[in-house]
């Protein structure tokens, strides 16, 4: 999930929301990332909770990705901080 943040927020632009099945592919999700930013000319990008790897936080500058274990996510509802409406249901 993208949230747009431009005017709601002066630390970043947009948060990116995802899930890993496990601590592990958390981990290496998070990492595979920082690989590819460097890649790409961003530099070392910091990173926090890769070691536990229930919550990992990813800067890249004006975009902030969070990598979450399912319950984590849950418990830390990221979306319902920041009032992101359900998608709405089609009508049957």
């Amino acid at each position: 999930m993208v949230i747009d943040l431009a005017g709601r927020s002066s630390l970043t632009d947009a948060l990116v929301i995802a899930s890993g099945r496990s601590s592990r592919h958390v981990a290496a999700t998070a990492e595979h990332l920082v690989r590819r930013l460097k890649e790409a000319g961003y530099g070392t990008r910091p990173t926090d909770g890769l070691a536990q790897g229930d919550w990992v936080l990813v800067d890249a500058g004006d975009v902030i990705v969070h990598l979450f274990r399912p319950e984590v996510r849950q418990y830390y509802d990221l979306e319902g901080m920041w009032q992101v409406p359900e998608p709405e249901r089609a009508a049957h």
